[in-house]
Order: C-alpha cells, then structure tokens, then sequence
C-alpha cells in the first residue's frame, strides 16, 4: 500500500487527458470548467483531498483547449502531476471574489467563445458570466460523459487490477461461509482481504447478503447463515480511483442443495447468455432488459448495468430509465458491470456480475472469479 499521495499514472491521465481535449474540439468549446470531481481526476489524475460527500458546483478545474493547460484549486502539491506546475495551482477559498478573480488570471481565459461546465447552481450561473463576458456557457456534460463511456487501453488495465483486487478479497469472503456466519462477518472478511491488498473503499458496505432456504427460521437467527441459505455477494472495489465489480453466489452447504436451487442457477445461466449476447457495439441499452424478458425473469430494483470507470460511467441501463435506454446505443470500448440475478418463491436469489468489455467483435469478459457447481 502507498504511503504517499501519488497522481495516476502518466501513460493512463496522459489518454485520458487526450480524450477529454478532444471532446472539447469536438464540441468546440474553447475552456472547461469542472466542478465534479470524478471530471478533474479525469483530466488531471491528480486524487485531491477534501473532496468526499457531496456538495455544490464550484468551479475547481479549469482546462484551455488552446493551450493544453490545466489548472486546479489545490492548497498542496503533494500528488499533483509534474505537468501542471505550481504556478497552475489556486489554494481553497471560501470567497468567490478570490475564485473569480484567479479564473480571470487564467491565459486563454479571455479569448474564450465558448464556455463548458459540467454543472451549475443559480449563484455561479450569475457570477461566471462576470468572467466569461463575451463567452457562451455550454453544458459540456454530455461531452465530458461521451468521453469517459469509451475506456483507453490505460484505463481497461486499471479496471482490471481493481477486479483483480475484488476477486482476491472475494475468495476469502467464500472461504469463511459456513452455517451460522453472518453477513457482518463476511463483510469483514472481505474488507481484510481488501485492505491486505492495498484498497481501502469497498464499491458498497453491503458485501453478503444471505437469503433464506426453505428450512423455518429461530427466533434470533437474523442475518446469520443456515444450512439449507444462499449468500450472494456483492463483491467490488475501488482501487486508484477505479471501479472494478463481481458478483457471486455461494450456497451455505453444498451438500444441501436440492433441485429448486440447482434450478435457479440453471436460469441464472441462460438468463447471462442472453445479457453477455447483448454486448455488442451499436445494439441498445435496452437490449440488456429485454434480455430479461426473453429469458422469463422479472427485472431487479437495482440497474442491470451499469458502466465501469471513474466510479460509475455510462450507461445506467435500469426500467426507471427506460425512455433512455431505448434511444441509446453501446459502443466499443465501453466496460459494463452487467447483472444476471433471478428469485424464487421463497425469496432465495442467485447473483451472477461480470465485468463485460463491449469489443468490435465478440465481448470480452474481465471477471474470472469462479463460480459454484455441483
């Protein structure tokens, strides 16, 4: 595990960097100005501290197309890439005037015709025009998003070691099921083994989830393991910044296991075969959902899809955005974490999550973890 604070590597915010200039001539728009943070380690690879939780737009990253030039708020320099020399570098305020007037000092500022943010509260909405008199503001969103959906081969490595990171803390958490253990239990024992190889943020805090068998229940069981349960886990990482996601199910005693379960994982596979065919570059979002229907099985709450990055990129392909889903098209060089998950009636569920890179050919899959077979 590092001890210091180091900004991404070269080769990997070099491409990203890349791209996101390129979006910008694309849209020509000639300064970006970021307030998101996951938009200026994108641009910049530099992990900032004082940016967790959520808070309102403010500009913190300004990118000049002209020049090439970044800036950054920053109070430090400690994790800032060599190329963005301290003289680009603007100490945290609290007075806007202070910010408006370093925005101003920015060479190429001035010339501007077109602005791009990737947000905007009412109170920038009326102070940036201030600096940017002569420019049109743009949503650069849309462009920035479009950008980040298409993974470098820098970045497809890095997801890889953050998947990497997951199955290896993944196999512990396997290794400790056994009847009686609880969900905390094995959380914990993911979590070590995270942390052993060097990540220290889970993708979520809900690791295992043990659902029921059809054996009754005693009173104070709650969420401990019986013989005849599931656990199905929720195995992903951050690692530098990056997501990498598995999921996996796991019976509590394989000897338990009886024809309603080796069914579920029967309709689990046919359901993935039918996701896994509609990764395909031009084919929609929504094919992933009819990939349910096909298959019989009713959609889950949470997304069925989503893309890998940054944290979450696009798509987010779930029945709440289905409009969306209709209208937009996969394309090469996307990762997805796509989830394959069926129920029975008495509640017990079989999770299957790949990691999927959509190819100009055939997907290729970037989980490896195993599987359980009878």
């Amino acid at each position: 595990m590092a001890t210091e604070v180091l900004p991404d590597d070269e080769a990997l915010r070099t491409a990203r960097r890349r791209r996101a200039l390129e979006a910008m001539e694309a849209q020509d728009i000639d300064v970006l100005v970021l307030g998101r943070e996951a938009n200026a380690r994108y641009v910049t690879g530099a992990p900032r501290l004082w940016t967790a939780g959520t808070r309102p737009f403010g500009p913190s990253c300004v990118v000049v197309r002209a020049t090439g030039a970044v800036h950054l708020v920053s109070s430090w320099d400690e994790g800032i890439p060599a190329e963005i020399p301290h003289e680009h570098l603007f100490g945290i305020t609290w007075n806007p005037g202070n910010l408006l007037a370093w925005l101003r000092g920015i060479e190429g500022v001035a010339d501007a015709k077109r602005v791009g943010t990737d947000s905007m509260t009412p109170r920038f909405a009326q102070l940036l025009p201030k600096v940017f008199a002569s420019a049109e503001l743009v949503d650069a969103e849309p462009a920035l998003e479009a950008a980040r959906q298409v993974k470098a081969p820098e970045e497809v490595a890095a997801i890889r070691v953050a998947i990497a990171v997951a199955e290896a803390a993944l196999a512990e958490a396997v290794a400790a099921v056994r009847p009686g253990v609880s969900e905390q239990h094995l959380a914990g024992v993911f979590m070590g083994a995270m942390a052993r190889h060097g990540v220290t943020t889970p993708a979520t805090q809900r690791v295992a989830r043990i659902t029921p068998g059809p054996a009754p229940r005693r009173p104070g069981d709650g969420g401990t393991a019986g013989r005849d349960d599931l656990v199905a886990f929720d195995a992903g990482v951050v690692a530098s910044g990056y997501s990498g996601e598995v999921g996996r199910t796991w019976p509590v005693d394989p000897s338990a296991t009886g024809a309603p379960v080796l069914d579920l994982y029967r309709r689990v596979g046919d359901l993935w075969h039918r996701l896994l065919e509609s990764c395909r570059p031009g084919a929609p979002w929504n094919g992933l959902l009819d990939a349910y229907a096909a298959a019989g099985e009713a959609v889950p709450a949470s997304p069925v899809a989503w893309g890998l990055g940054l944290g979450f990129d696009l798509p987010v392909v779930t029945p709440e955005l289905s409009a969306t889903a209709a209208r937009e098209q996969l394309v090469a060089g996307t990762v997805l974490a796509v989830t394959a998950e069926v129920t029975d009636e008495l509640g017990r569920a079989v999770l299957r999550r790949e990691a999927v890179l959509v190819t100009d050919g055939e997907p290729e899959l970037l989980t490896a973890a195993p599987h359980w077979t009878t």
